[in-house]
């Protein structure tokens, strides 16, 4: 048994590796990105160092994205899938180690014996006990090797594709929160528009009533009424709406309404971002790194295939004490062991390992593919998140002074027709417009929200655990 683990242990230390050599591939995009001057890249920290509680000020929202990430379905199915792949590089890795196995038998055999005098009939009784190690691969061309490192790059490629799932439902619930706010703000101000409509209504039918005007301004303020009504009526869908998926994305049942929570506009929503250089996304985005494990497990694959251009080496060996006896089985005298090695090369397999190899080569060059085009959309994402901050600010300052105007103008229209300088008709577009101005400014923060949320993400996020492997 010594010269065996002798022979093991040359084996596995003469062992070589046929993978091709990792070479990061060229990340091709711009050594920066587009400057911005929006408020979300405003004397920042990068995005790694900002844990999501600290990201988002909103304390309700806080509590609804934890909700998510306890109760999430699809999260929890992404962390089932870790726990598989996991136990699948722990199955792999074992295979590099040679097993140990015990075993006992009894048996009792009769037989026929030929004696001078004819044939007579024996039992024979045997025993035996034994250690042996079972058939064993020695990796002298590294494709047990290759095999468990691809397994290993599989499960942290599906670690990070829990956490970039992770931080996809962070963005998804903060989006739904987002709209259900615009939503609620959008049905306070559309109440509040048809309850002033509606005293304009009545005014409208008393003045008709008395001869000051005609029926047209009564219409056309019953027009108004029935136009705000039906505004706040699709209001109040977006916002069951919104709350049936931000229900659904947390995973347990919501209070209706919610908590009050921080104003769309409050400037405090969001912290502040720090972009920092693209090739710090190399390292910061999960799907990323998803992408260059799952190219390393492919190059591994290469390995495991080229090697089997090479012979199967097997090694077995066992020893114990084995006796025709039970008493005095463990002896000296019983003693027996064994050792056995062996060599598998196949001879004519009609192309089946320059097919293996092809394969795995495709394969690698499929993944690289995947990781140059993972990371370009990443350098775009972030892109498009550093125009969208300078961009909604420009919108959301100049919506501001629309809605101020169409204020003024609401004021002017009500008191020229008041003295009989315009016709009701002139009110009732302010009125539109003023409405139609304000709605406008609420969309733009809670798209201004959103896009700083998906800047976040788009930066990799802030604090996620690393695998144990």
């Amino acid at each position: 048994m010594k010269r065996a683990c002798l022979v093991l242990a040359g084996g596995l230390l003469a062992g070589c590796n046929l993978a091709p050599t990792y070479a990061p591939p060229p990340p091709d995009v711009p050594p920066r990105f587009p400057a911005a001057t929006g408020d979300a890249t405003q004397a920042g920290k990068a995005a790694t160092e900002i844990e999501w509680q600290a990201f988002f000020q909103d304390p309700v929202l806080r509590g609804l994205i934890a909700q998510a990430l306890e109760n999430n379905r699809d999260l929890g199915a992404a962390t089932a899938r870790i726990e598989q792949a996991r136990a699948q590089f722990r199955i792999q890795r074992s295979e590099r180690l040679p097993g140990l196995e015990a075993g006992a038998s009894a048996q009792r055999l009769r037989t026929p014996v030929s004696v001078a005098d004819g044939a007579t009939r024996v039992t024979v009784d045997s025993y035996a006990v034994q250690v042996g190690i079972p058939t064993f691969e020695l990796d002298f061309w590294g494709r047990v090797a290759n095999l468990t490192e691809s397994a290993r790059r599989q499960y942290l490629a599906t670690v990070e594709a829990q956490q970039a799932f992770r931080l996809s439902l962070i963005a998804n619930v903060a989006a739904s929160y987002y709209a259900l706010r615009a939503s609620e703000e959008g049905i306070v101000l559309a109440q509040r528009s048809l309850d002033s409509r509606k005293e304009t209504l009545e005014l409208a039918q008393l003045r008709m009533d008395v001869g000051l005007t005609s029926s047209v301004d009564y219409h056309q303020s019953y027009a108004l009424v029935t136009q705000a009504q039906t505004q706040l009526a699709q209001l109040q869908r977006s916002r069951e709406l919104a709350q049936h998926l931000l229900q659904w994305l947390v995973g347990v049942a919501l209070p209706d309404p919610l908590p009050p929570g921080l104003p769309l506009g409050d400037e405090h929503q969001l912290a502040a971002l720090d972009p920092g250089l693209p090739s710090a996304l190399l390292q910061d985005r999960p799907d990323i790194r998803m992408a260059e494990h799952r190219l390393l497990a492919a190059n591994a694959n290469i390995g495991a295939a080229r090697a089997l251009y090479f012979p199967i080496i097997g090694l077995t060996g066992s020893g114990g004490y084995a006796s025709s006896e039970l008493s005095g089985l463990v002896s000296d005298s019983h003693k027996v062991w064994s050792f056995g090695a062996g060599a598998v090369l196949p001879l004519l397999d009609w192309g089946r390992r320059r097919a293996r190899v092809d394969q795995a080569r495709g394969e690698r060059d499929e993944r690289e593919m995947a990781y140059q085009s993972t990371v370009q959309n990443a350098f775009r994402e972030v892109a498009d998140g550093l125009s969208a901050a300078q961009r909604n600010a420009e919108q959301i300052a100049a919506q501001q002074q629309a809605v101020a105007v169409q204020g003024a103008l609401v004021a002017t229209a009500q008191d020229r027709y008041e003295v009989g300088l315009t016709p009701y008709l002139e009110v009732l577009d302010a009125e539109r417009n003023r409405f139609s101005a304000e709605q406008a400014l609420l969309q733009l923060r809670a798209g201004a929200l959103q896009d700083r949320v998906n800047l976040y993400t788009a930066l990799g996020g802030g604090d996620l655990p690393r695998p144990a492997e």
